[in-house]
């Protein structure tokens, strides 16, 4: 009984000294208590007695009215639609000579620089492949889908651009959009050419990382910007030790034609301490005595550039993208590149393709391709109604009307130069929408090996006549 009245006063005790608490405490935190409590009982309230729907279901005229007021919205916002370029159909190999709507034309279009599409011995390799591992792979590197002739290709690329480790992907494009984010995370730094690739500007996106552009090819620019990020290191130390930076660049700029200046990329690296990485996918074969590329046109240590990324769709004429470096490097893609992680591996055709390929490789073929590009860019320069841009050793030229520059104007130059009477193949550059910066309208020219010096300048006589008499017509 004891215990009993002992329990009772101590409640009643606690429930008096509850009660005057209530007078301590300030008037308005009583009023938000109360309020919240009204809140949360209107919640709960609200949960168990059901949707206004279900108290009051719509009947099926109000349902057909609700139906016939709605109107969709349309995928893609009005008046956003890109005007597509004309369709053209090409009926034949991409060769030297291509057929184009029905006319065979010399090709001056296709990026085929040493003239592998259409070797034979490349073919016969491509249908070795195909009746010994039939046509694609089926799987990711990671899962059945490393076949002997990827290893046989990697060891390949690694030993002839000189370095300790190569990685394949399935497609160029994906190689570089792979690559940069699988180093480049939130709150890196990357510094890039204004005029780099789509397939850089994709990587860079992807990464999540803060980029500067610079612009194109001007090392002044590029110095001033990393002046700038040296100061801001300077003020937050402790940032910038965990801050990795990163310079992308490209060997030879699609989008130009121009070369990168590598040497001086290197010593404002070892000045500011940044990584290098450089696409070569319009280099690789191209450049250098031996073709390797950039870092063997200047001299330098290949070993001063973190990562060399390329495609083979050009030089290799193939299918799929590399990246090489050291064993460090390039393994991290292994788990880290997207690209190569859960995309089906590079079909086997195509790997021995251009394993294929690039038993071609000898220097005579690298010096006719430089010939070839400077033959080109000198008969170009003799055209007054065109401004040339592009190094006279790339095989890519950029060619602009000096009075009415327009796509329009171009394009008509273009279907003009490939019909019956001149039958000469070349192509308008053409960008998407997404590209960060935008593109001055130009015709694109390619440059081959297996073009003749008589070829060549037919070509360019020919372009001349067609420029001459769409300028006659207005």
């Amino acid at each position: 009984m004891n215990i009993e009245l002992g329990k009772a006063a101590s409640f009643v005790s606690q429930a008096a000294s509850l009660f005057n608490s209530y007078y301590e405490i300030p008037f308005y935190h009583l009023i938000v208590e109360i309020i919240l409590v009204l809140f949360i009982l209107k919640i709960l309230l609200s949960k168990s007695t059901g949707s206004p729907d279900d108290r009051h279901p719509l009947t099926e005229k109000e349902k057909e009215q609700l139906i016939a007021e709605w109107t969709p919205e349309p995928l893609v916002p009005c008046g956003s639609i890109e005007k597509s370029p004309p369709v053209t159909i090409v009926e034949s190999k991409i060769g030297k000579h291509v057929t184009i709507n029905g006319v065979e034309c010399l090709n001056m279009a296709s990026m085929n620089f040493l003239g592998m599409i259409g070797k034979s011995e490349i073919e016969e390799a491509a249908i070795a492949s195909v009746e010994k591992y039939g046509v694609g792979s089926c799987g990711p590197r990671g899962f059945y889908g490393t076949i002997d002739v990827h290893i046989q290709l990697e060891e390949k690329i690694a030993e002839f651009m000189e370095c300790e480790e190569a990685i394949i992907y399935s497609y160029g494009f994906s190689t570089l959009a792979s690559a940069i984010p699988a180093y480049s995370k939130r709150g890196d730094i990357i510094f890039a050419d204004r005029e780099v690739n789509y397939a850089i500007q994709k990587g860079i996106l992807a990464s999540r990382s803060r980029v500067e552009y610079f612009n194109h090819n001007d090392i002044d620019h590029l110095i001033q910007l990393l002046e700038e990020q040296a100061a801001k290191d300077k003020r937050n130390p402790k940032k910038a030790k965990v801050t990795n930076r990163f310079l992308v660049t490209e060997g030879i700029f699609i989008n130009t034609g121009q070369i990168s200046d590598l040497p001086k990329l290197i010593e404002l690296k070892k000045k500011y301490k940044f990584r290098i990485f450089l696409d070569e996918s319009y280099s690789f074969g191209v450049l250098g005595a031996n073709g390797r590329g950039l870092t063997e046109f200047y001299g330098v240590d290949r070993r001063d550039v973190d990562m060399i990324c390329g495609s083979m769709e050009y030089s290799l004429g193939s299918i799929g993208g590399f990246a090489c470096g050291s064993s460090f490097v390039i393994r991290h893609q292994r788990l880290s590149g997207q690209g190569y992680v859960f995309s089906a591996s590079l079909p086997p055709l195509h790997a021995n393709m251009a394993i294929k390929a690039m038993e071609y490789f000898n220097q005579d073929l690298f010096a006719r391709l430089n010939s070839n590009s400077k033959l080109v860019d000198e008969e170009l320069k003799k055209i007054n109604e065109i401004e040339v841009t592009g190094d006279p050793l790339s095989p890519l030229k950029h060619i602009r009307l000096t009075i009415n520059n327009t796509d329009d104007n171009l394009r008509d130059i273009v279907v003009k130069a490939r019909g019956e009477k001149h039958k000469l193949a070349l192509t308008v550059s053409t960008y998407t929408s997404t590209e960060l910066f935008a593109k001055e309208p130009s015709i694109r020219l390619a440059v081959t090996t297996d073009l003749t010096e008589s070829e060549i300048s037919t070509a360019i006589s020919t372009l001349h006549q067609v420029i001459k008499e769409r300028a006659d017509t207005g």
